[in-house]
């Protein structure tokens, strides 16, 4: 028999029956069985769906973006002594533009209860945030309890909207791609810390974030992609695990037993994974957020089972709450034919979260997925792809009729209601949707004792200095050590170092330079100068940036390490792209280097698999960092840590390997990863440098 949980409410009753304690959360006094935490979480749910009206079971298949009220200048438009945001205004972004009512009237009076939270604010805040909202959910009709889901909040990065919405505040590691290179490092060497044979980063890490999420009220991640990255002029190449699919599926793996558990329990982070089948097949780099990249393109016989699946079966075999499928359209005209265990797949014209045949009878039926499905931001307006000809209530009985369960980032749930009235979309299938989505909640125990947390408690937690050195520890071991020219490193003590900061903003490059030399300026190790003639070792930090994430390029994405360079737009105009404001003062480096005997060493933060020609031909030591802190990369340089990291991906040679021609074919192939390129092409895929060093899948040095 299960326990007696330590109930708390805030307006509704509590029961007793038979000696035990339940909430009475219709205030009916009669104990009802979705109230009833004996029973399991399927009998709950599907009472509970019952019970609801139809504009309640629409509101609870959206969710959206919720701002706090401590966001909120104007502090007359909160409640909650300030924490809540109350604010009517119009809520217009890349994704939808919609009114957005406020957080009690969005719960209150439109039945939202799943929240995106993208604010950056402390956990003992976000926990007192969650309180509140709980306190207003408590006080309606049926007493429905809020899910605060959010994108990842354990990596270091710059903040960036829809990706790395938030950081700094949890415990910070490297980025996903710098968790790859230490799991690669890790494997290569049989790295088992304290004896422990089950160590995984991946688990690491994941048993760290759930904690921190939990105890603040954060129970649903939007994560992890588990994106093959095959085509390297991808903007999101950045939020996957790189190209290596053993490790993707690897990552997913472990990343869910630390989150979720052998099952979803009031232990556990629920977790969304995405982008169903896989979003890394790019059509030369373009992202379905906008429409010159709404396909995507499968040219190679077999890539899509191949390389972009495995990683998902993996997950549902482990129980996987949710799974989000991408925007893009399956290309028919582009792509070779596709299978899945020996079946033929129908590519109908629509993006995969309208896509029957790829959530029904691959994702259910092949794959055997029970978890729902929730789809991602803006289907209903900007990203409608394949189906922007339709009215919104014809898209919203298009994709919740062939399998979206909760539809993402919006709160016009008006749009299912209208379909609904229409004869468009089953009360049938309503009640199916809230039964997956409510199933969770229940697990979770949001209904029962996981409903409020303890802002105390959320703190404790995330300030744990264990976990921060731990951490640590993967920031040192994501550097991955590329070049060496004459044993560089490690430098002798007390080097006299000079630091430099290049980014495409020259402020930017300002700013995060002083931030490092305040975090370097207690080092025993190195003596930090002021110029660089001053130098025996100038160390240059290099943070590329290219394109815009939502929003195409004129040409294709550049890679290359470049400032003010002439590029051709598709349509046969030219336009100046920078990556890197400045580069040019690593040719001024190398010839005081050379004047001075002196060294260069320059560190890349390999968010892409750039073009490193510009860099590499210039400096003596070449370091791919991941996100990395710049002291854990200065540990590396002077010898206190040895390098141990390996590339998560291959970087590409130069520009003719990922030239485009004019029937908009790739001379490397999109749908493949880097490791497997040259299987398809004429010619060697990846860099190789002046030392005869080949940056493939999987290479890193040590000294």
């Amino acid at each position: 028999m299960k326990r007696q949980p330590k109930l708390e409410t805030r307006s509704k009753h509590i029961l007793e029956v038979e000696g035990l304690k339940f909430k009475d959360l219709n205030d009916n006094g009669v104990l009802d069985p979705y109230e009833d935490w004996r029973l399991d979480s399927e009998t709950r749910a599907r009472d509970l769906a019952k019970r609801m009206t139809v504009e309640e079971l629409a509101g609870n298949m959206v969710i959206k973006s919720q701002r706090m009220g401590l966001a909120q200048e104007d502090k007359s438009k909160t409640s909650h002594d300030g924490i809540l945001d109350e604010e009517v205004y119009e809520d217009k972004n890349i994704f939808i533009g919609q009114i957005n009512h406020g957080s009690t009237k969005h719960i209150k009076e439109m039945g939202l209860r799943h929240f995106i939270l993208r604010e950056n604010f402390s956990e003992e805040d976000i926990a007192r945030w969650v309180n509140a909202l709980n306190e207003v959910a408590e006080e309606s009709r049926l007493g429905i309890p809020v899910i605060i889901a959010s994108n990842s909040r354990n990596e270091n990065a710059e903040r960036t909207f829809g990706m790395n919405d938030a950081v700094g505040v949890f415990t910070t590691y490297p980025s996903t791609l710098g968790l790859a290179a230490v799991y690669l490092g890790d494997k290569a060497r049989n790295y088992h810390p304290d004896g422990d044979y089950d160590y995984s980063i991946f688990k690491e890490f994941g048993e760290i974030a759930r904690d921190e999420w939990k105890y603040s009220g954060l129970r649903k991640g939007y994560m992890y992609m588990l994106d093959t990255a095959t085509d390297p002029r991808w903007q999101r190449f950045y939020g996957t695990f790189g190209e290596d699919v053993e490790l993707i599926t690897k990552a997913g793996e472990d990343l869910l037993d630390a989150f979720q558990g052998e099952e979803v329990n009031e232990e556990s982070v629920a977790m969304t994974m995405k982008h169903f089948p896989g979003g890394g097949a790019r059509e030369n780099g373009f992202d379905p957020h906008y429409a010159e990249g709404k396909f995507n393109v499968y040219r190679t016989p077999g890539s899509l089972e191949k390389y972009h699946m495995p990683p998902f079966k993996a997950v549902v075999d482990k129980n996987v709450s949710s799974i989000m499928p991408y925007y893009s359209i399956p290309a028919h005209e582009k792509s070779a034919v596709q299978n899945y265990k020996g079946k033929r797949i129908p590519f109908e014209p629509v993006g995969f979260s309208f896509n029957e045949y790829f959530i029904q009878n691959i994702l259910r039926e092949d794959m055997g997925f029970k978890g729902y499905i929730n789809s991602d931001s803006g289907i209903l307006d900007n990203m409608a792809w394949g189906v922007m000809h339709l009215e919104k209530q014809d898209r919203a009985a298009y994709a919740v009729n062939n399998g979206v369960d909760l539809i993402s980032d919006t709160n016009e749930s008006h749009w299912i209601i209208k379909a609904y009235d229409e004869g468009k979309i089953s009360h049938e299938r309503l009640v199916e949707a809230n039964v997956r989505l409510l199933k969770e909640m229940f697990d979770l125990g949001l209904f029962d004792e996981k409903t409020y947390v303890d802002p105390a408690k959320a703190k404790e937690i995330v300030r744990d200095e264990k976990n921060l050195a731990k951490a640590y520890s993967a920031h040192q071991r994501s550097v991955v050590l590329l070049k060496n020219k004459e044993n560089t490193l490690p430098l002798k003590e007390k080097t006299k170092l000079y630091f430099d900061y290049l980014h495409k903003e020259s402020d930017k490059a300002e700013t995060f330079r002083n931030e490092a030399l305040k975090e370097l300026k207690d080092r025993d190790d190195i003596i930090l100068v002021d110029s660089p003639e001053e130098a025996e070792a100038i160390f240059v930090q290099i943070t590329p940036k290219s394109g815009n994430y939502f929003s195409a390029t004129p040409g294709l994405l550049e890679l290359d390490l470049c400032e003010e360079k002439t590029n051709k737009a598709l349509d046969g105009s030219e336009y100046t792209e920078t990556t890197v404001a400045n580069i040019g003062k690593l040719e001024e480096y190398r010839k005081l280097a050379d004047k001075n005997n002196a060294k260069l060493l320059v560190s890349v933060n390999s968010t892409m698999p750039w073009l490193l020609e510009n860099a590499e031909k210039y400096a003596d030591v070449l370091l791919a960092n991941f996100e990395t802190f710049i002291p854990a990369q200065v540990d590396v340089l002077v010898g206190k840590f040895a390098p141990t990291g390996k590339l998560p991906f291959t970087f590409p040679k130069n520009e003719a390997v990922l030239a485009v021609d004019e029937n908009g074919i790739c001379a490397s192939p999109n749908d493949v990863p880097g490791y497997d390129k040259h299987k398809y092409m004429k010619e060697t895929y990846a860099y190789k440098d002046v030392e005869g060093n080949e940056y493939k899948l999987g290479y890193g040095l040590s000294y």
